[in-house]
């Protein structure tokens, strides 16, 4: 039974009821804001400051190319600024009389926070000087999130606009209004809330106890954010399963709210910029449809008693947050791993072998479910197009999303954003697996052919799943801190965000040089059952066809082979 003192099905059912509730709540009014918000002609006043410091018009559209080097541009600048702190915070006393960071960490980290994947290989408490946090890893939080969001509008601008010269938007005006306009105000919010809950802040780099040395930091503001942006990079080790960042049953649902808010309202902006909210619906419609399967098969893995000592538990309690019950760990761990957040409140390395293998199945969707801020619809987008094309071959007619013609050029940027992940993961775990430096780094590693071996490769498996979509959380049983781990994940980080990115962005540009194609009675409707049914269908063979094979010698084999 739970803290809350409830039977865990009624305390799950009412928790996952509010979540439900207060998403409908806020979809219409969130959703419609930031459509405004990436609409408006208007700027605000310290908007305006930013943009005559750098010397911007926000009057003044980009290309795509342009749009892309200018985010490359930022992003290379906010990776090496973020190396350059870590590597100097011992000599700039940024708190906690902590050293600067070793190369090979701070190289990680930075590309890590940059591409909001948030990837931690470090104890922060031990790690991270007190100022290091805020000036470095908090604003990039920010600023990654802005990033995602500036992307997935611009493709929507692609679908909207008829721009000769294919331009998609300003992305500094879109990196400004995301971080000014929907982030920096929501993130105040929700820092206030946790305060409520007791979540600390602090700028005291902690206290004594009779239990040891008790780290603290300004945690409430940093969890804000974390959340908010699905970045996941928590200020300390435990994450969301240490009581100072998440510590009462309510503020765990905050965060999951604060995880999912914005990615599922985006889908109504989606639909208000296009001129159909019903194509809105229809997106979040697939995006709830996997959440829910995958939240099942989690919920249900987790909640069935497997072995003496889950039978005595009455379920798989090992690694699950205590306080909050298997139903809120559950929940929990679906929403980070189908956001691209990396946030935690219990220990997936100790869920089951069909729960865990279920989690990475929702970062092999793409990140989709529904993805991260941006990301995740900008991922779903471009699915949606090659669904579409699909669409259009079985019935043989040319394609066409949005009143745009999916032609050769759309539907190979398309397919090319898609294989990129799937190239990263497969290649990564592949060749991670043949290093003898990597064997000992598999915390349940055994001999081969045992159980312990198949759950050894289903963390290194985690590991590229989650850094190529950018997502952060981990198996905690492998010890990714070899120099080949830092490196060969950062690079999977670099790819599997700016690799789709440019992608994304080239296909927005080639949507918007074209005009619009008025609906016949042999167009495919976009927004009824009929496609939610083939995009999930899309969506699911990708993933399957795909990745079954590296599954089936992980998770699936553990599973069949009687492993928790």
């Amino acid at each position: 039974m739970p803290a809350t003192g409830l039977p865990e099905w009624v305390a799950a059912a009412s928790q996952l009821l509010f979540v439900v509730a207060v998403l409908a709540a806020v979809y219409v009014p969130l959703g419609d804001f930031m459509a405004r918000a990436y609409t408006s002609a208007n700027d605000l006043a310290v908007e305006r400051v930013f943009y005559k410091a750098a010397r911007v018009d926000s009057k003044t559209e980009q290309t795509w190319q342009w749009y892309a080097l200018s985010l490359l541009g930022f992003s290379l600048v906010s990776v090496l600024f973020l190396y350059a702190l870590q590597r100097l915070q011992g000599v700039l006393r940024l708190g906690g009389g902590l050293d600067g960071v070793s190369p090979a960490v701070a190289f990680n980290t930075a590309v890590s926070f940059v591409t909001n994947t948030n990837w931690q290989s470090y104890t922060p408490e031990t790690t991270m000087a007190v100022w290091t946090q805020p000036l470095g890893l908090a604003v990039q939080n920010f600023l990654s999130a802005a990033v995602g969001m500036a992307v997935a509008v611009a493709l929507i601008r692609g679908f909207v606009h008829v721009r000769e010269g294919g331009e998609v938007g300003n992305f500094w005006v879109d990196l400004t209004r995301g971080t000014v306009r929907i982030l920096l105000p929501l993130a105040l919010l929700v820092a206030v809330v946790l305060l409520t809950q007791g979540v600390v802040q602090s700028f005291h780099t902690g206290f004594a106890s009779a239990q040891g040395q008790i780290a603290l930091g300004p945690v409430a503001s940093e969890e804000a954010i974390k959340e908010l942006g699905t970045n996941g990079g928590g200020i300390l080790g435990a994450n969301s399963a240490h009581p100072f960042e998440n510590p009462t049953p309510f503020s765990n649902i905050v965060e999951i709210l604060a995880i999912l808010v914005i990615p599922v309202s985006l889908t109504r902006t989606f639909g208000t910029m296009v001129g159909d909210r019903r194509q809105g619906l229809a997106v979040l419609a697939t995006m709830a449809a996997l959440f829910t399967a995958v939240l099942a098969v989690t919920w249900a893995a987790e909640s069935a008693p497997s072995g003496r000592a889950g039978t005595l538990a009455g379920a798989m309690m090992e690694g699950k947050e205590v306080r909050f019950g298997v139903p809120a760990s559950a929940l929990f761990a679906t929403a980070t791993t189908g956001t691209s957040t990396g946030a935690v409140d219990s220990a997936h390395d100790s869920f089951s072998a069909l729960g865990g293998g279920a989690l990475i199945v929702n970062m092999l969707f793409g990140e989709v479910a529904p993805g991260g801020v941006g990301t995740g619809l900008y991922g779903l987008l471009v699915l949606a197009v090659i669904a579409v094309f699909v669409g259009g071959l079985l019935v043989g007619r040319t394609p066409e999303y949005l009143g745009k013609k999916i032609r050769q050029r759309e539907i190979t940027l398309a397919a090319l954003s898609v294989l990129v992940m799937p190239a990263l993961v497969l290649i990564g775990t592949a060749v991670s697996l043949v290093l003898p430096a990597t064997l000992a780094a598999q915390g349940n590693g055994g001999e081969p052919g045992t159980l312990g071996s198949l759950h050894g490769y289903s963390e290194v498996l985690y590991a590229y799943a989650s850094a190529s979509n950018n997502n952060g959380s981990a198996f905690g049983g492998l010890t990714a801190t070899n120099d080949w781990f830092q490196a060969s994940l950062g690079v999977c980080m670099l790819f599997g965000r700016f690799l789709p990115i440019i992608l994304v962005l080239a296909l927005a540009g080639s949507l918007a040089t074209q005009h619009h194609t008025p609906p016949t009675s042999g167009t495919l409707p976009t927004h009824r059952g009929l496609f939610v049914g083939l995009l999930l269908g899309v969506v699911l063979l990708v993933a399957a066809l795909t990745f079954f094979p590296a599954l089936a010698l992980g998770p699936i084999a553990e599973s069949l082979g009687g492993g928790r």
